[in-house]
């Protein structure tokens, strides 16, 4: 005695889902995707980029003057003062006008201290003057 449910009239199982619809769309899609993306090319020359200097490069190839926090003037390691800048950079750049001037300043340094010793190291002969700064990370 059992008995099959058939469905109501006007109604039939749906057995299959159609996906057809849905993979059409997903292909419409990924076309439109692909048609409308930006490659990103690098335009121009190329150039050689320079490597950072190694202190000892800068030694030779410059005048390293440091301005320490408590007011010293030090070039090689002694105490120059404000005065020893000017004949220090004349001395050094007699031979090679070019030759750039780096000066090293302590953060907690004064800055009229650093004013007086850039305008010492250009009253001196020096055409490039640099202030060397630490790398942030």
């Amino acid at each position: 005695m059992s008995k099959e449910r058939k469905p109501p009239s006007g109604e039939e199982e749906m057995s299959d889902i159609n996906i057809s619809p849905l993979i059409d769309m997903v292909f419409i899609l990924l076309i439109f995707f692909i048609v409308t993306t930006v490659f990103v090319e690098e335009t121009g020359v190329e150039v050689e980029k320079p490597r950072a200097a190694m202190i000892k490069d800068l030694e030779k190839n410059s005048i390293l003057i440091a301005v320490t926090a408590n007011g010293q003037v030090v070039f090689g390691g002694q105490d120059v003062g404000i005065g020893g800048v000017r004949p220090i950079v004349k001395r050094m750049t007699t031979g090679n006008s070019d030759l750039p001037v780096i000066i090293q300043v302590d953060k907690a340094a004064e800055g009229s201290l650093l004013v007086r010793v850039i305008d010492e190291a250009k009253l001196g002969g020096a055409k490039k003057v640099s202030i060397s700064a630490e790398r942030a990370i």
